[in-house]
């Protein structure tokens, strides 16, 4: 039970500073959003390798490198997953400076269903029929934001197929996590090092002894990547799937409250409506998981004497 209680917790503060990051990327508001992922690259990766000293899995870490190494499929995958993610990152960077959490909250309550998506393209899987009414009421939701704006919502869209595919991606990767996310930040550092090195020359750059809050605050991009995942790593080894489903909402809804009352960006009854759909959906697609787990699990037999 005290187990159970400390990967909740941990599952709790992933998902809530996942949902306040939109506050730090405000705080780096003064620098565009390639020099902060160029940042955040360099800097994941070095308290990345931090981690994997202080935790001692730096042996697991080799041992994955060589066997990535033997095995060029999986090389590839890996590659992907680091383009993936780089895209996700700079789309999201660019949303939260440029005044669109909104969209972000749009794009990751989206995100479980099309992972569910990715699941039947690529892996085979079947889908229920109430997860066919999730679908149905979520692009419900996302034709009516697109008839609202007279356009897609890019953002949302671009946001949640990104880390699908990349969910996708790390399924066929199976690779653990810590080495994974250590690894894709290292194959970002080959345009991201030479182009904040270049940018440090030109006066565009926010890194430096002229910007002593922002550069440690850049800085610091390493550390908020990092220890949400060493949060959510602990809570995915203690937890169900189903109680871990839960949770990941959190992060949207925390987005949405700072895009309406931090922010202060639009929302009014056009854009309620069509967010009752998704929400609609989420909780149709919840419930579908979290009954399909009770039904998966086997039963409890009587002790023995």
């Amino acid at each position: 039970m005290q187990k159970q209680k400390a990967g909740m917790a941990a599952a709790l503060g992933t998902y809530i500073l996942w949902g306040l990051l939109p506050l730090y990327w405000n705080l780096l508001a003064a620098a565009t959003a390639d020099e902060i992922l160029a940042q955040r690259a360099c800097w994941s990766f070095l308290f990345m390798l931090l981690v994997l000293v202080i935790t001692r899995r730096w042996q697991a870490f080799k041992r994955d490198c060589r066997e990535l190494w033997r095995d060029k499929k999986r090389g590839l995958l890996l590659i992907a997953a680091a383009v993936l993610i780089t895209l996700n990152w700079l789309t999201y960077i660019w949303a939260v400076n440029n005044n669109h959490v909104i969209d972000t909250s749009i794009g990751y309550y989206i995100n479980p269903l099309m992972s569910v998506l990715f699941g039947v393209i690529f892996f085979r899987e079947r889908l229920t029929a109430s997860k066919k009414v999730s679908f149905a009421l979520a692009a419900i939701g996302i034709l009516l934001m697109t008839y609202e704006l007279g356009k897609l919502p890019w953002i949302s869209v671009a946001l949640a197929l990104t880390f699908a595919v990349y969910g996708a991606v790390k399924k066929k990767l199976h690779l653990a996590p810590f080495s994974s996310i250590t690894l894709e930040t290292l194959l970002m550092l080959p345009a991201a090092i030479p182009y904040t090195i270049f940018l440090m020359q030109t006066p565009q750059s926010h890194f430096g002894p002229a910007f002593p809050l922002l550069t440690l605050l850049l800085a610091g991009t390493g550390v908020i990547t990092a220890v949400p995942l060493l949060l959510f790593s602990y809570a995915a080894n203690t937890l169900p799937l189903n109680v871990l489903g839960f949770f990941q909402y959190l992060s949207p809804t925390v987005a949405l409250l700072l895009g309406i009352f931090f922010f202060h960006e639009p929302f009014g009854l056009q854009q309620l409506f069509a967010f009752g759909f998704i929400w609609a959906a989420l909780l149709i697609f919840t419930l579908s998981e979290s009954l399909h787990h009770r039904a998966a699990k086997p039963p409890e037999t009587a002790p023995s004497e």
